[in-house]
């Protein structure tokens, strides 16, 4: 059983720098499930394949199979001392669903608080194509509609630690380290 850390926050909140911090510094795995899910993909995996057909049709990935690839993540060497999930559960039905699984000891789950004008100001300072205000927006409002149950979702199970996410990123990875005590 791997003690897992999940970083929640909306899009542009620091959530990827910090799980990368954090998983160096304390020797965990970061796994992003963007990045698990393009893995398996390009491995060609029957998990990959499966993803890639249902992609290939426009489609959301399946929240079974995202869990799928994740307990088989879970599985590999570098989890052995934790790891820390960076943009899953994206939604209450994927939260619950990993209460269903003893696989999935969560031993913390870290709120990244910023609010919405600095989270448009990062991610137009980012420089990606996609990132225009109006496609920001529309991120920030999935967010709040499908993401954001989860604060009170964690918060009512006693996991919940809100971390003001403004400060240097060294200032908020000393924060987050002082937190979690692995």
């Amino acid at each position: 059983m791997t003690n897992i850390l999940i970083f929640l926050g909306p899009p542009g909140s620091g959530k990827g720098t910090q799980a990368e911090k954090i998983s160096e510094k304390f020797e965990i795995a970061h796994i992003s499930t963007g990045v698990m899910l393009r893995e398996h993909v390009d491995r060609k995996t029957d998990l990959g394949i499966k993803a890639k057909g249902i992609l290939d049709e426009g489609s959301l990935v399946p929240d079974n199979l995202v869990i799928e690839m994740l307990k088989d993540r879970l599985d590999s060497e570098d989890c052995q001392n934790g790891a820390i999930l960076d943009g899953f559960p994206r939604t209450l039905p994927q939260a619950l669903s990993l209460e269903n699984d003893e696989k999935f000891s969560i031993k913390s789950v870290i709120f990244f608080d910023v609010n919405q004008e600095e989270l448009v100001k990062r991610m137009l300072e980012r420089g990606r194509s996609d990132d225009t205000e109006e496609s920001i927006k529309v991120r920030l409002k999935v967010y709040s509609n499908e993401t954001e149950p989860l604060v009170d979702f964690y918060s009512k199970k006693n996991l919940l630690t809100e971390i003001n996410a403004l400060g240097s990123i060294d200032e908020i990875s000393s924060t987050i380290s002082e937190l979690i005590n692995l």
